[in-house]
């Protein structure tokens, strides 16, 4: 069961698939509490249309491809606020143009089509120490970003029409946030790759929910649950010599199936929330006194 840690490739593999699940497991909390749990799909189909881009300019893969994904994540944001066009349509919209303009480039240069396939599907085993690296920094600046600005992303998520009231600048909190996604689907392209993103960043907060009511307690419920299923996804993908990333989310799937099973036989009972953590309500936001008082 240990033969694996002798190769270099897949310690760095088992490094970088905890980081990234553990990644997916914090941004998806808040995706999934704001009903935007297709974002993750669409944008990551963005992004793809931005590293083709960036491809064709010469410029470094992640700043192209990050920098994409960060403007489609502001424009889905304010077209989403105009009243007649919907959420889910703005993300379908635009995320869907830029993925065809990124197939249509690659239509005119076949000569770098396998690359993107990589960015496709994952390739894991080619992740080096600097996209460790990478990827370590931008789950360390994502998780220092919900500390500090916990409250404030709480409210804004929650009631974003109230939230300035109380002096909470949703328009650039939602900005962060957008910046947060993208680079967050940037860094996790070469694990599970960009049509298995989606999985990851939805399963991790929905097991965590099931358990308890506690928005404290599913924040870090989901980062520990995304961050073991990187972990033994990658390990049993390297023992079955499967695909990683769609191990790594079957592996999620199947802690989403145990989770259901378990809290069902307990007949929906819910854990209490711990004292002085806002709990999620079935429907409404969350009292604003409850976050800052």
């Amino acid at each position: 069961m240990f033969d694996g840690f002798q190769y270099e490739f897949f310690r760095n593999g088992l490094v970088a698939a905890t980081l990234v699940g553990a990644l997916c497991g914090l941004m998806g909390v808040y995706i999934v509490l704001r009903g935007l749990s297709y974002i993750g799909h669409g944008l990551s189909h963005s992004v793809f249309g931005g590293a083709v881009v960036a491809y064709y300019l010469d410029v470094n893969f992640y700043l192209g491809a990050g920098l994409w994904g960060f403007l489609s994540a502001v424009l889905i944001d304010a077209t989403a606020r105009r009243r007649r066009i919907g959420g889910d349509a703005a993300i379908g919209i635009i995320t869907t143009a830029s993925f065809a303009f990124g197939v249509a480039l690659i239509s005119r240069g076949r000569s770098f089509t396998r690359n993107f396939e990589a960015a496709l599907f994952g390739n894991i085993l080619g992740v080096t120490r600097e996209d460790i690296f990478l990827i370590a920094a931008v789950t360390a600046v994502v998780a220092l970003a919900v500390v500090f600005g916990y409250k404030q992303l709480l409210f804004a998520t929650f009631d974003p029409e109230v939230a300035p009231v109380y002096g909470v600048p949703v328009r650039w909190v939602d900005t962060g946030f957008s910046l947060a996604l993208a680079a967050t689907i940037v860094a996790s392209m070469n694990v599970v790759g960009v049509t298995l993103i989606a999985a990851a960043i939805v399963i991790p907060p929905v097991s965590a929910r099931l358990i308890t009511n506690s928005f404290a307690r599913v924040l870090v419920l989901s980062t520990l649950i995304g961050a073991a299923t990187g972990f033994f996804g990658m390990w049993t993908s390297f023992e079955l010599n499967t695909a990683s990333g769609a191990t790594i989310v079957l592996f999620g799937a199947a802690v989403f199936v145990v989770t259901l099973a378990a809290t069902g036989l307990r007949r929906g009972h819910i854990p209490a929330t711990a004292p002085g953590a806002p709990a999620l309500p079935a429907t409404g936001p969350v009292p604003a006194r409850d976050l800052f008082d």
